[in-house]
């Protein structure tokens, strides 16, 4: 019994060494990836489940290993992709981690400051909370530190500045960061490569430190969206690289200083005790001087007396009221003149034209990135009509400055009423993903007429790729195709996983799929029917059958839910494989239903025949060693007829992860973002 015991108690020792041996025997940076991967998310994150101490590192997702002598490893070549004895050699260190939009639910772990040769630290776009470590300002090599629309907190640690000899962007935008921008821990700290700098949509307050004015290679400088208070330094204005600038929505005082850039109102927006060009309100001699004078009269002299103070109200009451009376006059003697430009706007200020008259006008609410546009912006755009549905119209319009914005119109009595849909409309216009979008601005008028402000995608849709002649064959390519349709899975998977509230689609189609110059895919019209009443959500789900997007439980159901949106994706896979347009063709009376076909061919051994001439056409691989089979049955799970038989989204993105082709010409281009170089441009990363 004894020596039983001993032998229990040798085994359980046995058992508690060997994990400490294996970490031992792994190199540091792959010992320190596998302690943070907890920290990261809760076990269940299919990007870190790649991350193990099994695999080769070559198949950790959204990492980049090279030796230390700073060539890369070719995680390309079969030989260095099968060889697990890499996570043992002391001279391979990871020098990327691109992980936005992945689903990251964590926190930062502060054993990424331990990763000495990490050049590039992409975490945007996930949902971790917490402080940023300390220690990340001990990853020396760090140039690209992208933490922004997360929700992490508290202080901007001062230890970042220590990154300043490689540091190019510092991205913490979008989160609730609060309190002041520290300063350096040395005084004269240089940062003489960074170029972007994005600190808007946070908490942060106290004055703008003058030693931004020091980092002289700045390009982009944004302070909007936060308590900022105090004057604009004058050191700003001195940054000869400045291109880009903003820190509207504040609370700043005192004159804007000089720039060498001219930049346009919308920079200072939102601050009411700022004066000077370009803002309409000057600056007498109490306010005049920019940077630490700023209001430095005033203050000295005990501030102005309550009757100046009265008597400066007024004034500005009395310019606004005589300056709106005289803009509603312009913009109605504007509406009555011939014009040979079709406008946007005038359709919609018809609609509002006894009201407006009557004094009542419209309001436009802007989310991140619209800042700058106003009413009068949006109304008088020049553009013309994309398409027309029972509930609104869309519109490209071309704004005065040349800028090109696309517009949703939302027909009187299709909206909800106020107190459903301004939540809604709120909730809709935080969301940002790369692979959806962005809402910037809503207008709504004085009959609670909704025109939604969006980006404009030039490409078109992949509807347009597929379908448009001549316009399609340059998209016509399984690699090109898949990343569209991965993409457009991972802006779906925001929606369903990465908010705290799920958002969803409703009406996912082919031309619901934009695709920017670089072929990546922008989810439209997402979130729709939190904004419309039932009888129009009801038409878009008839028009969604119609045209052969519809899940079958929504006869019964009338409302989408997660698994309908599974439905709707799995059509446009076969129609991204077949090339044929689902659903009531324009031409004809004749309705394809893609899941039917499919299953036909299957029957008569006819499933090759199916894939689009275009989509096969200059391939020297099987369709099943190109993937296009594995795609052909991830897409007919997601039609399956029985909803829980369907898989979630993030079965989705695995299965499409898995079968990614393989670009054969050496030649880089848009059909896939390189993932073996680290001089990538950073609009590619999470690709």
């Amino acid at each position: 019994m004894e020596r039983a015991a001993l032998w229990i108690l040798a085994v359980v020792a046995l058992a508690s060494c060997v994990p400490r041996a294996l970490a031992q025997d792994f190199n540091r940076d792959v010992t320190n990836l596998l302690t943070a991967k907890p920290t990261l998310s809760n076990g269940d994150n299919p990007f870190l489940q790649t991350w193990n101490a099994t695999s080769s590192i070559c198949s950790w997702r959204g990492t980049v290993w090279a030796y230390t002598n700073g060539t890369l490893l070719d995680c390309d070549s079969p030989e260095v992709r099968a060889n697990q004895s890499l996570a043992r050699d002391a001279d391979v260190v990871v020098t990327e981690l691109n992980l936005g939009a992945t689903g990251l639910t964590g926190s930062i772990p502060k054993e990424f400051g331990l990763l000495g040769a990490l050049s590039v630290l992409w975490l945007r776009e996930n949902v971790l909370t917490g402080a940023i470590p300390l220690e990340i300002g001990n990853a020396a090599s760090l140039s690209v530190l992208a933490l922004d629309r997360n929700r992490l907190s508290s202080n901007i640690p001062p230890s970042l500045w220590n990154l300043c000899p490689r540091l190019t962007l510092l991205a913490l935008d979008s989160n609730a960061l609060d309190g002041e921008i520290p300063n350096p821990a040395n005084p004269g700290t240089q940062c003489p490569v960074l170029t972007d700098l994005r600190l808007q949509n946070n908490q942060l307050s106290g004055p703008i430190p003058a030693f931004l004015g020091d980092f002289a290679a700045l390009t982009t400088v944004d302070l909007s969206n936060n308590s900022f208070s105090g004057a604009i330094p004058t050191e700003l204005g001195q940054l000869a690289n400045l291109r880009s600038f903003s820190v509207a929505y504040n609370n700043l005082s005192g004159s804007v200083p000089s720039f060498g850039t001219a930049f346009d109102a919308g920079a200072f927006a939102g601050n009411p005790a700022l004066c000077g060009a370009p803002l309409a309100a000057a600056c007498n001699g109490s306010t005049a001087g920019g940077g630490g004078g700023a209001g430095a009269t005033a203050r000295a002299s005990g501030g102005l007396s309550p009757k100046v103070v009265a008597g400066i109200i007024i004034g500005v009451l009395a310019f606004f009221v005589v300056a709106g009376s005289l803009l509603i006059f312009l913009t109605q003697a504007r509406a009555r003149m011939p014009n040979e430009k079709q406008q946007v706007g005038v359709d919609f200020k018809r609609e509002f034209e006894e009201e407006e008259a009557g004094g009542e006008a419209g309001k436009i609410v802007h989310f991140e990135g619209g800042e700058a546009l106003t009413a009068e912006d949006v109304l008088n755009a020049t553009g013309e009509v994309l398409g027309k549905t029972s509930y609104g119209t869309v519109y490209k319009a071309k704004l005065s400055h040349g800028h090109t914005i696309a517009l949703r119109l939302l027909r009187e009595g299709t909206a909800r009423d106020r107190a459903e849909f301004v939540p809604a409309i709120q909730e809709l216009g935080l969301i940002r993903h790369r692979n959806l979008v962005p809402l910037r601005a809503y207008y709504s008028g004085p009959k609670e007429e909704k025109l939604l402000v969006y980006d404009y995608m030039p490409r078109g849709s992949l509807a347009d790729l597929l379908h448009n002649g001549s316009s399609g064959k340059p998209g016509a390519s399984w690699a090109r195709r898949h990343k569209i349709v991965l993409g457009a899975a991972r802006g779906l998977a925001h929606l369903h996983t990465g908010l705290s509230t799920p958002v969803i689609h409703g009406n996912l189609k082919s031309k619901n799929i934009l695709v920017d110059d670089n072929y990546v895919a922008h989810l439209s019209d997402y979130g729709l029917e939190k904004l419309m009443i039932p009888a129009a959500t009801n038409d878009v789900i008839t028009a969604a059958s119609t045209q052969g997007y519809k899940a079958p439980e929504l006869i019964k159901l009338k409302r989408a839910n997660t698994k309908t949106d599974i439905y709707s994706f799995g059509i446009v896979l076969l129609e991204v494989l077949t090339g044929k347009r689902p659903g009531k063709s324009p031409e004809s009376d004749e309705v394809v239903d893609l899941p039917t076909m499919v299953k036909a061919a299957v029957l008569e051994e006819k499933t090759t025949d199916l894939f689009d001439f275009d989509l096969v056409r200059g391939t020297v691989r099987t369709p099943s060693e190109d993937g296009l089979l594995q795609a052909l049955q991830l897409a007919m799970g997601c039609c399956a007829p029985t909803p829980v038989v369907r898989p979630d989204i993030a079965e989705v993105i695995r299965q499409l992860e898995e079968i990614r082709p393989k670009v054969l010409s050496s030649v880089q281009s848009p059909l896939y973002t390189p993932d073996s170089t680290s001089t990538r441009s950073r609009e590619a990363f999470d690709y």
